[in-house]
């Protein structure tokens, strides 16, 4: 019974590590990965660098051309900011035609 509660406090960090900071980190990358695959030609995106542009192309291996004033870049998918693009285009008003 001692040893089981000089252990408890060791495993009640791990089960509040994986809590606050193990599962959100995981729920956030799912969402990421998920935003990234929705995206679409013609879609006005934010980098995570801050650069306004739309999409032209998207490619396979995971790079999408983007318009911007600076001209036609290529960037990683990964690169495009989740937050801000989604102020950016709130999402379409449900039962309105």
């Amino acid at each position: 019974m001692e040893q089981i509660q000089s252990f408890l406090p060791i495993i009640l960090l791990f089960v509040v590590m994986y809590l606050f900071l193990i599962r959100p980190q995981m729920k956030k990358a799912k969402q990421e990965k998920q935003f990234a695959a929705q995206l679409k030609k013609g879609d006005k995106i934010i980098t995570t660098g801050g650069l306004h542009g739309k999409i032209l192309e998207l490619h396979d291996d995971g790079t999408c051309v983007i318009e911007s004033l600076a001209g036609k870049l290529k960037f990683e998918k990964a690169a495009i900011s989740m937050e801000r693009t989604a102020k950016l285009n709130p999402p379409p008003a449900k039962g309105k035609k």
